[in-house]
């Protein structure tokens, strides 16, 4: 099966520096925007899981996406902003720090405070969020990430959301990591978006017509991801990806961030209740992320 013709492309789940006070460190935040971008990534995902965006408040959104909008970033094709909240109002609120930039792209999770609400509270909920964002919001991509949320979105919900906002729902994010919930969306809704969190599910699932992803790998390695996401298996990524998961991941991204930019100590803060790594297992992190960067090309 050919690659789809209107893909996504490669979108990096943006991580998050933080200065020693644990504010957004705006200004290495912005470099690794722009770096993000020079090198070949389509787009930025901002405030994610990766960006540890559930813990980010509403005003320090506000001035992380005018220090990327003022650095050159364009909000209309460039970015990507997560929203995570359990109340709709704060919901609404941090999609419209976008809209008033003129951003339209936003990756939505469910309310996650809330367990076993069931899909008829989940539209609920996700449709008063989509209807105060109103059709400005015209790129919404719903987020299928159960082992960080514990709150799915079923195929029959996705279903019932494109067909009540057929002008804003455009796609799924699943980071799932389950190839069966991955292939029945590609099935079932290949008019969207469907784009692949788990790296090494995507190679094989753009060759079904999936149209790209979402990942904190392109944080890293946004050179290796150009071949999944074009639909060639990269051995290289699968190895990365089989090295960090034993990790708390987003620390252990955030690491490999500062080993790549030469600032280690900066990007080592997490923002609480995170932690970072300690300093045994990052030396562990670094050589065997070094050994696959050796590895040539298959």
């Amino acid at each position: 099966m050919p690659l789809r013709a209107n893909r996504f492309g490669l979108s990096v789940a943006l991580a998050t520096p933080f200065a020693e006070d644990r504010s957004i460190d705006l200004p290495r935040l912005v470099a690794h925007g722009l770096q993000s971008l020079a090198d070949g990534c389509a787009s930025l995902t901002v405030f994610g899981t990766t960006g540890e965006g559930a813990s980010l408040g509403l005003n320090e959104r506000q001035r992380a996406l005018g220090a990327l909008a003022g650095a050159g970033v364009d909000p209309r094709s460039q970015l990507v902003i997560g929203i995570a909240a359990s109340s709709v109002e704060d919901a609404i609120a941090q999609g419209r720090a976008g809209l008033m930039l003129g951003c339209p792209s936003f990756l939505l999770a469910p309310p996650f405070y809330f367990k076993g609400a069931g899909d008829e509270g989940l539209f609920d909920w996700l449709a008063a969020v989509l209807t105060g964002l109103g059709p400005k919001a015209s790129n919404v991509i719903l987020y299928h990430i159960p082992q960080v949320t514990s709150v799915g979105l079923s195929v029959d919900l996705v279903d019932r959301l494109k067909k009540a906002f057929p002008g804003q729902v455009t796609g799924v994010k699943d980071s799932s990591g389950d190839w069966n919930n991955a292939q029945a969306l590609l099935k079932q809704h290949g008019d969207l978006h469907i784009l692949i969190g788990d790296e090494r599910l995507l190679a094989k699932a753009m060759n079904l017509g999936a149209s790209g992803t979402i990942c904190g790998l392109a944080n890293i390695a946004p050179d290796f991801m150009q071949a999944p996401v074009n639909g060639i298996e990269e051995p290289r990524v699968n190895a990365m990806i089989e090295v960090v998961l034993p990790y708390a991941v987003t620390a252990a991204v955030k690491l490999l961030v500062g080993q790549r930019r030469n600032d280690p100590v900066a990007w080592s803060r997490m923002r609480a209740p995170l932690r970072s790594l300690g300093e045994a297992e990052a030396r562990k992190l670094y050589a065997a992320i070094d050994a696959i960067r050796a590895r040539r090309a298959a």
